[in-house]
């Protein structure tokens, strides 16, 4: 689980909100939407919860931890809200995203500091909710259509998106109809919706004016988008990347996250043919034993993944590939989870997300039989994430001496560095004299570190620590 704080843009007036994300690039693209909203009400951000007007907790709802850390997170905010009060300020506490959607108003009732409860659809309403919380009343709007969502999209001004950065998160595509057994997603973001391909093109092109260079497209299922061109014909994602790789300053194209039931021939050909279609792809598979595909409801089998990952691979052979993995699901066998480990071999991949199963009230997988024991859980994933250790270090070391390019985004932690990213989502160390904040600019790496890059001419100072990329979740 990542936490972040999603700064918003100045407003009006004095009151201050602050912003804690939880979760995947969906719910930072959301705390970022729901800071232009708020902006527009007259609110600024702050990073200091304790001085805050307005706290809103943005949620995922994917693991039992991850709800249940956010009670520990409103039991705290209770303190700083009595604390506030005992001054003569107020303090408003909102819960938003995937947790507020699955569990309403029952989380009104079991933390009473909360004041408003808005679900993943309807944050476009923060405003009229949080003036209903004013004249007194406890709100909780869950209900929505996800069109409306993409209808209420707050438009962000120049001003906005460059003080962001030069990549950005753009939003396609909602929910899901997969229902895979262990997910509660198409329940608390509903039913897969594209968004259509016209106010995509048209933020596309504000980001791109504003000076963001490399895009990532989001959805809970990016891969199932679908639309028309313009002329009124049916498209895929590929059709989408095409169109805005055209954008005058648009470099870069990423998407996540994908199903492999949606990797369909346009889309493999795309990153074939389609230069600005970044080289690493996160694509999910959760296990390598076709038994416990089946009872997840993946509706596919691990043949059938590793013949997608060769046929991805023949189409852009330097691709690197992205996973998730849940271990311990109800009936796995030790010779289930071997079969994980023969998939993961296999594969090889550059990057992957593992986690042992957990129940989530209201999906299949909860009322299934033959619960794995934690102690199992716990030694399996162990042996997994060593695994995935091993193929991210041969990964990550295998750049040394190899020339890549760098999408420069910020300044680095010591004087004469700077950071960016690879084509493969690597951090990467330059040397300040390699260029400015939004050049690409082509290195020599010179050696791996933990989580980054070094490049040749960057190594005299110690390498800024840098923060993994966020979790992707399926």
């Amino acid at each position: 689980m990542t936490d972040t704080v999603k700064d918003v843009t100045s407003g009006r007036n004095s009151r201050k909100v602050f912003i804690k994300t939880y979760g995947c690039q969906m719910n930072v693209y959301d705390s970022q939407r729901m800071g232009d909203a708020l902006a527009q009400d007259g609110f600024e951000p702050t990073d200091q919860m304790d001085e805050a007007d307005l706290v809103l907790i943005n949620t995922c709802h994917i693991r039992e931890k991850a709800a249940e850390k956010i009670y520990s997170e409103l039991g705290r905010i209770r303190v700083l809200k009595s604390e506030r009060e005992a001054r003569g300020q107020t303090m408003q506490v909102g819960v938003t995203g995937c947790v507020a959607q699955a569990e309403g108003a029952e989380i009104i009732a079991r933390a009473p500091v909360v004041d408003l409860v808005v679900g993943p659809q309807t944050y476009h309403r923060l405003p009229e909710a949080l003036a209903r919380v004013s004249r007194g009343d406890k709100v909780v709007d869950t209900d929505y259509a996800v069109e409306d969502k993409f209808d209420h999209l707050p438009r962000q001004d120049r001003r906005q998106i460059a003080a962001r950065g030069v990549t950005a998160f753009l939003t396609v595509q909602e929910g899901c109809d997969k229902f895979c057994t262990f997910c509660v997603v198409p329940y608390t973001r509903g039913a897969e919706v594209s968004r259509p391909r016209g106010p995509i093109l048209e933020e596309a092109q504000r980001l791109a004016a504003a000076g963001v260079r490399e895009l990532t497209l989001l959805g809970q299922n990016v891969n199932a988008w679908s639309g028309e061109d313009a002329a009124g014909r049916p498209i895929g994602l590929a059709g989408l990347l095409e169109a805005l790789a055209s954008i005058p300053g648009i470099a870069r194209l990423r998407y996540t996250t994908s199903h492999p039931r949606d990797m369909d021939d346009a889309l493999i050909a795309a990153h074939r043919d389609l230069p600005a279609l970044m080289p690493y792809l996160h694509l999910p598979v959760q296990s390598g034993s076709d038994r416990i595909l089946k009872a997840m409801n993946r509706r596919h089998r691990a043949e059938d993944y590793l013949r997608l990952v060769d046929r991805i691979r023949g189409a852009r052979p330097d691709l690197a590939l992205s996973g998730d993995f849940i271990v311990g699901f109800p009936g796995e066998s030790e010779a289930d989870f071997e079969d994980t480990l023969a998939l993961v071999r296999q594969v090889g991949y550059a990057q992957a997300y593992s986690f042992k199963y957990s129940p989530r009230p209201g999906t299949p997988g909860a009322a299934l039989d033959d619960h794995v024991p934690e102690d199992v859980k716990s030694e399996r994933l162990e042996r997994l994430q060593a695994l995935l250790r091993q193929q991210q270090l041969a990964f990550q070391t295998s750049f040394a001496g190899r020339d890549t390019d760098v999408l420069i985004e910020k300044p680095g932690r010591h004087a004469g560095q700077m950071v960016g990213r690879s084509p493969f989502l690597l951090p990467v160390v330059v040397p300040a004299a390699a260029g400015q904040v939004g050049d690409i600019v082509r290195v020599r790496i010179a050696r791996s570190l933990p989580n980054s890059l070094m490049a040749e001419g960057a190594e005299a100072l110690d390498a800024p620590m840098i923060e993994p990329h966020l979790r992707k979740i399926a």
